[in-house]
């Protein structure tokens, strides 16, 4: 790989056209998730189905992030589980506290 500095820019040749595109792609999928969170957050009606949406697409964009921006895409699979299956247990976690602690809420009064 050819490295030339000029006075004003600094360009690696050859450019990796693949890598570019799929920086694109990337940023592309990200956008559409997005733009359908957004949609939906002004068009759906409040309830438990919207929420269990905006939570799987979040879920959806974070492992889309950690698999191409973390590298973990490319890693091996024990690697990627180790750090998905904490993940699962730590909303699980989330939701059962929540839960009990609306349970406790309503006990007290």
């Amino acid at each position: 790989m050819e490295i030339q500095q000029n006075k004003s820019t600094l360009e690696v040749h050859p450019r990796n056209e693949e890598k570019i595109k799929k920086i694109w792609k990337t940023a592309a999928i990200l956008l559409a998730i997005t733009v359908a969170e957004f949609i939906m957050a002004f068009t759906m009606d409040r309830g438990l189905f919207l929420y269990f949406l905006f939570i799987a697409l979040t879920i959806w964009k974070a492992r889309y992030i950690m698999l191409e921006f973390m590298h973990l895409g490319d890693e091996v699979k024990p690697l990627f589980y180790a750090i998905i299956v904490p993940l699962i247990f730590l909303i699980w976690l989330l939701i059962a506290l929540a839960k009990e602690g609306s349970d406790i809420f309503l006990m007290r009064w």
